[in-house]
């Protein structure tokens, strides 16, 4: 196990090296999202000479060290954030992120999907990317592969809105207050990476205000992978007495909202608070690059455009409503 373990760690090492090159800067691809290619190209050209004993490190990474990087993930917020941006950014990052989920489930139903996959992109786009996807994926419990593509559709868009914001926001297009449009970006846009990529080519006021809103979105994948579980326990099968399936607590969130608080007590000193970081992001880039590696292009076949299909529709309610949500509901809220 250790030698698969070791194996996705040196992934992770190049996906840093890589994500720390001017291109990779660029379009604000994170280790993470680099980690995730570098296993998909892996699993579709030297996978086949992988000694199967290292096999059960790289499930092992792609199950407990991805469950212990989401929990390390708690150190990117406080509550404090919270309290910086008030009650309208609240209110609009709970619809965005309920409609989104929601109305992905509807979409995927008639689209007759891989319920999976529906969920995992629905989560994808409404809360945080490529995290809210790790996060559903352990509750869950899906397949790999199922998890790639809903990383892989979030990661076409998030990278699209990081250009496209910008450039709505400067030709007046998108007629919003600076503080206004950091909600707007904050609230809409996929990945932390993106939104502070976007939001540093509006202006350091867009910016500041759509880093926090997005961490409040962040927040929000506790109560959404708490009812996934619940959800997940109905859905299974009855066991032998007839009853439903046994409820799994993912403890995993739970200690992901006990970091925020203890986090948002400021007792630990912001040098070691941002190497945790680092280290968890470390972590997740190696649970990103196990899932990759476990995704062929066959498995992308078998998903079919219907993913992307479905991603395409939830940016289009995230561009347009996510606006004139914005538009609307701040003025009458402040």
């Amino acid at each position: 196990m250790l030698q698969g373990v070791l194996f996705m760690a040196l992934f992770a090492c190049a996906s840093f090296y890589f994500g720390d090159m001017s291109w990779a800067k660029a379009i604000s691809f994170s280790p993470m999202i680099i980690g995730i290619i570098l296993g998909m190209i892996y699993a579709n050209t030297l996978h086949c000479n992988l000694p199967s004993t290292w096999i059960p490190g790289i499930v092992f990474t792609s199950k407990r060290i991805l469950r212990f990087g989401i929990i390390l993930y708690g150190f990117k917020l406080t509550f404090q954030d919270i309290t910086a941006v008030g009650l309208p950014a609240i209110i609009i990052d709970a619809i965005i992120v309920v409609v989104t989920i929601c109305g992905g489930m509807f979409i995927g139903k008639l689209l007759k999907m891989d319920k999976d996959i529906a969920l995992l992109t629905s989560v994808g786009s409404g809360i945080c990317g490529a995290a809210a996807v790790l996060g559903a994926e352990s509750a869950i419990r899906t397949k790999p592969y199922k998890t790639a593509v809903a990383v892989a559709t979030v990661v076409i868009f998030g990278t699209l809105s990081m250009f496209l914001y910008p450039i709505l926001y400067r030709a007046g297009i998108c007629n919003l207050p600076a503080g206004e449009m950091g909600i707007f970006t904050g609230s809409t846009v996929h990945e932390v990476a993106h939104v502070v990529g976007a939001g540093n080519a509006m202006g350091a006021d867009v910016a500041s205000s759509a880093i926090i809103v997005k961490m409040i979105r962040v927040m929000m994948l506790v109560p959404v992978v708490l009812v996934l579980s619940w959800m997940a326990a109905r859905t299974s099968k009855t066991n032998s007495e007839g009853g439903k399936g046994k409820v799994n607590i993912p403890w995993f969130a739970i200690l992901f909202l006990l970091v925020i608080c203890f986090n948002s007590l400021n007792l630990l000193p912001k040098g070691l608070v941002e190497f945790i970081q680092t280290i968890d992001v470390f972590l997740l880039t190696m649970a990103m690059t196990a899932l990759g590696a476990e995704t062929s292009i066959d498995k992308f076949k078998k998903a079919g455009f219907k993913p992307f299909l479905l991603a395409a529709i939830l940016y289009c309610w995230l561009l347009v409503g996510g606006y004139f949500l914005v538009k609307l509901l701040v003025p009458t809220l402040i």
